[in-house]
This record gives structure tokens, sequence and C-alpha cells, in this order.
């Protein structure tokens, strides 16, 4: 009860020393944390139009490039996360969590939000932990159905934890939980787009079967070399391919895609509603964009990332496999199982049809509406 009226009277304080509403919104590194962010911001300006918001991101990551491209300004911070594959590659680290730390110090100085959003990224933790010591509201949007260490330990002292799954209570505060689902990005959800023209803009065919595959927005080795690999047969059995290769793979992949009208390959998919609209299966990893799979209703194979924090790809997949509404993959086997895998589930137009269903059951369209008006209700008291 004390605690509560501590946590009321500091949001008091603030909004009377700050009339003019400021978030900040502090993540990426991928565009699973990204496009999340960008819907939350978007929803809060829909019902706050002259609020301020200001992204905080990693220095060479890909939020640097895709906020300000969704209209946001952003600044940057030299931070990186912690290197599982690499231990000399955390020498650096210490010194990049303390100029973080002052570099965090300085945009709040300047910006002085209100509060301050989390959404997953090396950003989040000095973001979010700052303005906990300062006394200013934070809010937490964990997307994966395993908790990352970091948002574990902002979650103690976090005003309100917004989740994409259920039985989250054993990584956070029960009384700060909320199940909102996860946002997915309105032109995923609004879009009415056929499948033909889909088809058309990528330049394939309606007559044949039509495979996305997605290994996120930086690309996904395994899943490249298998397509690659399988491209005989899967020309063979007229299977069409729109393949999202990230940068390193795109030149190797446009060769096939030079030599075949079957294949559209490309780094990096702008336009994700045409390609949702086009595919009769998707193959992908397993990280926020499952969330807009649940909404566009595919049916998927998932092959996740296997050095996420806390193996989290794993448990998202594994959770919509045990509900039947997904196939799983490992990524060690990608390479061997991933083609045979599409060839068969291409021919089961039933199983494609119970996945379909099922996926769709989970789908989740209005989670930034509610993340916002949480937000808001604590900025208006």
């Amino acid at each position: 009860m004390q605690n509560a009226l501590k946590e009321k009277w500091r949001i008091r304080i603030w909004k009377l020393k700050n009339l003019n509403k400021r978030v900040i919104i502090a993540g990426g590194g991928t565009g699973g944390h990204i496009f999340p962010a960008l819907a939350i911001a978007n929803a809060l300006k829909k019902k706050e139009p002259d609020m301020e918001i200001l992204f905080v991101g990693a220095r060479g990551k890909m939020e640097m490039e895709k906020v300000p491209e969704a209209g946001y300004p952003i600044e940057g911070i030299d931070i990186t996360g912690y290197n599982r594959s690499s231990i000399l590659k955390n020498f650096t680290l210490p010194y990049k969590l303390v100029k973080s730390y002052f570099q965090v110090k300085n945009i709040f100085k300047t910006f002085r939000p209100q509060a301050a959003i989390g959404v997953g990224g090396y950003s989040s933790f000095p973001v979010l932990r700052y303005a906990q010591a300062k006394g200013i509201p934070t809010f937490i949007h964990e997307s994966n159905s395993y908790a990352g260490k970091s948002n574990i330990l902002l979650g103690k002292k976090a005003t309100r934890i917004f989740t994409a799954s259920d039985g989250m209570e054993k990584f956070f505060p029960s009384d700060r939980l909320l199940q909102t689902g996860n946002p997915v990005r309105k032109n995923v959800v609004t879009k009415q787009i056929s499948r033909e023209e889909g088809l058309a803009f990528f330049g394939l065919d309606p007559k044949y079967t039509a495979v996305l595959i997605t290994g996120g927005s930086l690309g996904a080795m395994s899943m490249n070399e298998a397509i690659d690999s399988g491209i005989p047969i899967l020309n063979k059995n007229q299977i069409q391919l729109i393949w999202q290769t990230g940068k390193s793979f795109a030149a190797q992949a446009a060769v096939h895609a030079a030599e075949s009208k079957m294949i559209w390959t490309g780094e990096f998919i702008s336009k994700m509603e045409y390609a949702y609209a086009a595919a009769d299966i998707v193959v992908s990893r397993s990280g926020s964009v499952l969330y807009e799979l649940c909404v566009v209703k595919k049916p998927v194979i998932f092959v996740p990332y296997p050095h996420a924090a806390e193996d989290h790809q794993t448990v998202n997949a594994e959770n919509l496999v045990k509900k039947n509404a997904a196939i799983m993959i490992s990524d060690k086997d990608a390479r061997n199982k991933m083609v045979p895998e599409i060839l068969a589930l291409a021919k089961n137009k039933m199983e494609q049809e119970i996945l379909r269903n099922n996926i769709g059951k989970l789908a989740v369209t209005d989670a930034d509406d509610k993340i916002a008006n949480e937000i808001l209700k604590t900025l208006n008291g």
C-alpha cells in the first residue's frame, strides 16, 4: 500500500513539472522489436496527437534507419549485448555500459520524459534503468513466452508489464502484469489484399503454390542454405518462392531469381502485407513475427533461432505446436528437413487448413491500443 502511494505521488510530481506529455520508447535490433514499438507509438499519437515521442536505439542497428522512415526522431547510444558465441567480444562491454549511462542521462536531461517504454533490444535496459532510478514511470512489453533476464530485473520496479502470452507470473510481479498480446503493424491487420494481388506484386503465378521464406530482417543462414540447395526439387514440384534473405545472402539468392520466374528474392521485404497475402505457406523464425502470422492465418513452419536469449524462440514455437497451430524444425535440422517439410505440407491441403484455423484462433489485433490506454491512464493520473 505504501509503495503504491509513493508511486502515485511520484507520477503527480512529474505531471506538475511537465505539462506536455513526452515519452521515450527504447529498444530495437531487429524488426521483431522495432515494428511493435512503432505500433505502440502510433497508437499513442492517435489518442494524444500532441504527445512528443522520442525513440532511443543502439547505434549501428536497424532502428536507426527504420524509426526515422516511420516519421519519429531517434537518439542512438553506444550499447551492445552480451556475446554468447565469443567471450573476447565482451571485453569492451563494461565501458559501453558506462558510456551508454551518460548518454542516456543527457537524453533525459534534454527531453525530460514523463514515461519510458522498453520493447526489448540492447537500448531498453540502460534507458529503463535510468528512468527507474529517477522515479519516472516505466513500462515493459515482453513479446516472448520466456522473459529475458534484463526484463525480469527491470520488471521488479516497472509500473506496468505488458505480455504477449499467458503464464508470465513466473517472471514478473503478478499485480503489475497485463496480457495484451503483441502489437502488430496496422498495415498487416487492415490491408485487404487478395492472393492474386500479392502474387502480382512479386511477379509470381497464381496457378502455383507460393512459399514465403523469412529468416527475419537480418536473414537466417541455415534457412538460406536449405533453400539454396533445395531449389532444384522445389522447382521440380512447381513451388514458387518469396525469399527474404537478409543482406549477407542476397547476392547468392539473386542468381537463382535471375534463372527462374518461380523465385523472387530480396534482402528485406518492406511491404510484408503483400508477402503474407501471396503466401500459401510461410517458413519463419519464431520471434515477434509469430504474432503477425497468427493475424494473417497462414500455415507456418517455424525454424527457431537457436542463439536467442534463454532460447525463447523455441519456447515461442513450442507453444503453438502444442496447440496444433504450427510445425517446428530445429535450426540444426533445417538443412536436411526444411525442404522436405515444405513439400509435404504443400501436398497436404487438409493439414494446411487445420494449421490455418488453429493459428488464427490465437490472433490479437488490438494490443497496441490496450498498451496505449494503460500508459495514458498513468500519465493522466
